[in-house]
């Protein structure tokens, strides 16, 4: 079966807002089995709202149509849907007490504009919201079944998984089970990837392989269809086998975590803890490790030593190898790690020192060149990388994860 995905707004057709609800509802479709053929953003426009209901209508089986459910007369959804089924809006008892019991708990009277959330088509069935006061519902236009979702993410997440994704299951007239995986990988361009496994279209015509880049790293797509889960599982088993033997340390994990999320893996499995010293990456590798819930349990430090001084003052580097090697030096990283270690008590630290750019490099250290120190249990080891980037949101994110990258290596296969 086809879908399309329709999402409604001013703010998401000028750019004020981005649109992830389409990203998520789309992952959900495909881990279904249903073919997203198109995504489209339209603004506040009844007429246009309701021509685009009737074209999609006509295109596939299954349309989702998020936001436009709000109480304000930009929320167009309703009526364009109305309109577009050449019905009248009827107020719905249940769904008006619904959202007057919302405020109740609240300890606030329903203002009247509310009402209107309450509204219609004649021939919807209306989606209860929970956690919120737009309820949804669903109806036939042309050839397809709509469903209408508030633009709220987390109302919309929780009604698509428990009353709009039951409702499709029911409708795919196929028998197949479907899953999703995906590899991640760091080390190696998107077109660099596909080359590499090209021979994966010939050796598993079953399976679709997609490719995403989500910079720095890269995720391989395994779109998987079976008869049963036992199938599924036994292809997914023969790719991934395949996938390492020509990938190699080029993949993080195989189950689609980032760099940050697999060292935190590590570091709690392991039970080791962890500083970092950062220079040019300015904090960035202490924010990803501490977006993770529960990163006290392996995270202890973070110094972001900007200037000389700081190296010098707070992690003991030695003003003379900064004097004689510079800032951005092997030698430098290596004595911030070991400065970092030393202050925190950590079994392993990270340090980073770099030219992100745009300016700034010399013959010697271009923009792009990063200096990455590991202190652990064995002694203090540094390298240097050069990277083709000038941009500095580039370089920063790219000199980040070689660190994290760094010491994924150093744990896991002792490299």
């Amino acid at each position: 079966m086809k879908a399309e995905i329709l999402a409604t707004g001013d703010e998401l057709r000028s750019g004020a807002l981005v649109d992830t609800n389409s990203a998520y509802i789309a992952a959900k479709l495909e881990e279904t089995g249903i073919r997203i053929t198109r995504h489209t953003c339209v603004g506040d426009d009844l007429e246009a709202l309701a021509e685009l209901f009737q074209e999609a209508g006509q295109r596939v089986e299954i349309v989702i149509v998020t936001g436009g459910l709000g109480p304000t007369q930009d929320d167009l959804s309703r009526d364009a849907a109305a309109r577009a089924v050449g019905e009248k809006l009827n107020l719905d008892q249940k769904s008006l007490a619904e959202i007057e019991a919302f405020f109740s708990s609240r300890q606030k009277s329903m203002p009247p504009a509310n009402r209107r959330q309450a509204m219609f088509p004649e021939s919807a069935e209306v989606l209860s919201n929970p956690v919120g006061t737009a309820p949804g519902f669903t109806l036939k236009i042309e050839q397809a079944v709509f469903f209408f979702l508030p633009g709220v993410p987390p109302e919309m997440k929780k009604m698509l998984a428990e009353q709009v994704l039951p409702r499709i299951r029911r409708m795919v007239r196929d028998d197949s089970f479907y899953r999703t995986e995906n590899i991640t990988t760091f080390g190696i361009g998107e077109s660099a990837l596909e080359e590499k496994v090209v021979e994966f279209y010939t050796i598993f015509p079953e399976i679709k392989l997609g490719f995403r880049a989500h910079f720095p790293e890269v995720q391989l797509k395994l779109y998987l269809k079976g008869s049963s889960e036992a199938a599924i599982n036994r292809q997914r088993d023969r790719a991934v086998a395949w996938f390492q033997e020509k990938l190699g340390h080029k993949i993080v994990s195989l189950a689609g975590k980032s760099l940050p999320e697999v060292i935190g893996d590590l570091l709690i499995k392991r039970h080791l803890t962890l500083a970092v010293a950062e220079s040019c990456t300015g904090g960035l590798i202490a924010d990803w490790l501490t977006n993770r819930p529960g990163s006290s349990e392996y995270f202890l430090m973070s110094a972001v030593t900007y200037a000389n001084s700081a190296k010098t003052e707070i992690l003991d580097v030695p003003a003379a190898t900064i004097e004689k090697h510079g800032a951005v030096s092997e030698e430098t990283a290596a004595a911030m790690a070991a400065g970092a270690r030393k202050k925190s008590g950590a079994d392993w630290a990270l340090a980073t020192s770099g030219i992100a750019g745009p300016d700034g490099g010399t013959p010697e250290k271009p923009v792009g060149t990063i200096c990455i120190g590991l202190a652990g249990p064995d002694g203090v080891e540094s390298r240097r990388y050069r990277f083709p980037f000038r941009q500095r949101h580039y370089n920063k994110k790219l000199f980040a994860a070689q660190a994290l990258n760094r010491l994924r290596l150093k744990l896991v296969y002792n490299s």
